[in-house]
């Protein structure tokens, strides 16, 4: 089973993979419906972190930029890795866009019940228009309203990650590929665009390729989390696919990674594994400091797709993890390549050889 490039579309998680740590929701308290907007929202914030809600006074820049970083270096191993090597001018930015990404997910996956998401992610959307408008007060948009400003971000790729959590509170199966990419257009790639914004490299060009990276990412990581995603009532891998491999979801519910099972799984990764190759031409086309970091998230996209083959496509008896060791050697690597740019990625997904 094959698709041809078109179906691709213009379709990961990218800065902040989708390694962030998610739980499921409590099934739909019954009474959640007859709550009043006010009443909702009372109770999502009061399942969140007390330092996520929104304080009576604005915090200075200074305070909001603190938080911002403070809730990027607790809670993503991987961020200071990824940071390395950028300027130290853009880590702000970096810290902001982090903290809105984190914060919108939690929204939308942190609370009791759906009703209280849905409220809480439209008061969300309220607070990013108050921040374009000038009059946010929450830490997360007093710190991004400077990134915006300096780096001259539209306010389409934030709102189009609050579509990708608001669709996850309603939609649990996919039926093609093209309605999976279609998620990855609003839970993955604003992402990526959000990167190419605060680095100077926007252009209409680096926006596809980019697209094509957070697609893989978003994949990858949908493949490596079948069975966790299951648990959490969703199903992404497409509901086409699975009929055409003879796979249901007492399949999944089982946990037997059977023979046709694995050949979906085949047939999965090997389509990310080309939305990589899609994309590895944004590699050479940025800054050396930018190239690093998507030469590090294309190594750790690819190993993840390398550690299912290992597994044997069985990412149903347990989940296929990288070791520490291995994302030291691709963090390694990743810096080697910014030295010596002859070792970044190919088309192939292999580094490149030296010439003759």
């Amino acid at each position: 089973m094959s698709r041809s490039t078109e179906e691709t579309g213009t379709g990961a998680a990218a800065l902040l993979d989708r390694a962030l740590g998610r739980s499921a929701h409590e099934p739909e308290a019954p009474e959640a419906a007859a709550l009043s907007k006010e009443e909702l929202l009372t109770r999502g914030w009061a399942a969140l972190p007390e330092s996520y809600r929104m304080p009576e006074v604005a915090p200075a820049l200074n305070e909001a930029r603190a938080w911002c970083r403070h809730l990027a270096e607790t809670h993503y191993e991987n961020f200071h890795v990824a940071t390395w090597f950028l300027p130290k001018a853009l880590r702000p930015h970096f810290h902001s866009i982090y903290a809105y990404c984190r914060v919108s997910d939690d929204l939308g996956d942190e609370v009791g019940s759906k009703a209280e998401a849905l409220a809480l992610l439209e008061q969300w959307g309220e607070e990013l228009d108050a921040c374009y408008a000038g009059s946010a007060r929450h830490p997360v948009f007093v710190a991004l309203a400077e990134t915006i400003r300096a780096c001259a971000i539209p306010k389409e790729p934030f709102a189009d990650l609050l579509i990708a959590f608001r669709q996850d509170q309603t939609v649990t199966r996919n039926a093609t590929m093209e309605d999976v990419l279609g998620y990855c257009r609003y839970s993955a790639n604003p992402v990526g665009r959000l990167v190419l914004y605060a680095c100077g490299e926007a252009d209409e060009e680096k926006f596809l390729l980019s697209d094509a990276t957070c697609s893989a990412l978003q994949l990858a990581n949908f493949w490596q989390d079948v069975r966790e995603d299951w648990a959490r009532g969703r199903v992404y891998l497409p509901q086409k696919d699975m009929a055409f491999f003879h796979v249901s979801d007492t399949n999944i519910a089982e946990g037997i990674a059977t023979p046709e099972f694995r050949a979906l799984m085949h047939c999965e990764v090997n389509y990310a594994r080309e939305l990589f190759e899609q994309g590895l031409p944004l590699i050479g086309m940025v800054n050396r400091d930018l190239a690093l970091d998507l030469d590090l998230f294309n190594r750790g996209g690819l190993e993840i797709l390398h550690a299912i083959e290992q597994c044997d496509y069985d990412v149903l008896s347990a989940r296929p993890v990288i070791s520490k060791t291995a994302k030291a050697g691709l963090a390694l690597r990743a810096v080697t390549a910014k030295l010596l740019p002859f070792l970044r990625l190919s088309r192939s997904g292999r580094r490149r050889e030296p010439a003759d």
